[in-house]
């Protein structure tokens, strides 16, 4: 073999190598409710698309409209080599242990829930400490002694959301009345804005005069009546201030985004390892928006309360009761 055969054969060699080292293209599957919900599958578009600016590199999505395409998504994923699959949604655990299982070179991601298994990231929050935050905001800034929530599909990571919020409303004002109704017991309750509508125009009804929802797409209906009957609305995982400015309170936003990018950037610098990460006030994981939507309905004496709480949540002084542990809340 003559020395420029070997020269070819080395550099075809180590263009092959390069090739194999390179990161496989990611994906991303959106929970029901679609990745323009304004919330928790937008924030999740919202971390992929940083990534693909950043990077330049592409990834691959794709947005159920059922249960069964869930497990069927992320296969066909995985059999295309991408790699990391993050799915977004507590309902995505059964598929994802299942298919995780089968194809262990593949690295997979999943939010809101906890898969156990060597080539899973599972990514979890503490919605209680945000929506604590919230709870306090809501309590300071309502005048008839009542507010609400409403939530999404029924299930314990809404009541996680619930629960903190209301034990926020009651750190300031322990006779406050919370008024709190879930939109359904199936997927369709992320996606039903009508019905959001009518359950905060009933809730206004009974005297509320803050809602704060943790419903997905089906909030935008939330924070639409809270707003044509000119009371206040609290947004959830996105910042939605801007949505309706004036009438949306604050938001207790959740670091999805974050999650995703960081999900995509560790697995293409070939460091992103499987266990779980719960992400709380501490880890930056979750807060409450103030910007230039609401910096007029938050007063300071209210920012002062949040930001105390916030500190004290941090260091340990204040324990907000975690639903997932606990199915009874206490507040």
């Amino acid at each position: 073999m003559n020395m420029k055969r070997i020269l070819v054969g080395l550099a075809a060699a180590t263009l092959l190598s390069v090739s194999g080292a390179s990161a496989a293209e990611p994906a991303l599957i959106f929970d029901l409710g679609g990745k323009f919900d304004k919330s928790f599958n937008e924030a999740a578009y919202h971390g992929a698309e940083k990534f693909k600016k950043e990077t330049g590199q592409s990834y691959r999505e794709f947005e159920i409209q059922n249960e069964a395409q869930r497990e069927q998504a992320m296969r066909r994923f995985a059999q295309r080599g991408n790699s990391p699959i993050v799915a977004t949604g507590f309902s995505a655990a059964a598929a994802m242990e299942k298919v995780a299982k089968e194809f262990p070179d593949i690295k997979f991601a999943i939010i809101d829930a906890v898969v156990d298994a060597p080539n899973v990231r599972s990514i979890v929050f503490k919605e209680q400490e945000g929506s604590y935050l919230v709870g306090i905001l809501a309590a300071m800034k309502s005048e008839t002694g009542t507010v609400g929530f409403v939530g999404g599909m029924d299930i314990p990571l809404i009541h996680k959301f619930s629960c903190g919020y209301i034990g926020g409303v009651k750190s300031v004002k322990p006779d406050m009345k919370v008024l709190e109704n879930m939109t359904g017991t199936t997927g369709a309750a992320w996606n039903d804005p009508v019905r959001g509508g009518e359950l905060t125009k009933s809730q206004i009804d009974q005297g509320a005069d803050v809602v704060f929802h943790a419903a997905g797409g089906t909030g935008i209906g939330v924070l639409q009546a809270a707003a044509d009957a000119g009371k206040y609305g609290i947004g959830v995982d996105s910042n939605q201030n801007g949505l309706f400015p004036g009438h949306v309170l604050t938001s207790m936003v959740k670091g999805v985004d974050v999650a995703v990018y960081n999900v995509f950037k560790e697995a293409a610098a070939g460091e992103l390892k499987g266990g779980t990460v719960d992400l709380g006030l501490k880890e930056n994981g979750v807060d409450y928006a103030l910007d230039e939507n609401n910096k007029d309905l938050i007063t300071d004496e209210m920012k002062a309360a949040a930001e105390k709480a916030k500190q004290d949540i941090i260091a340990g002084k204040v324990e907000v009761h975690d639903y997932s542990t606990d199915s009874k809340c206490p507040y």
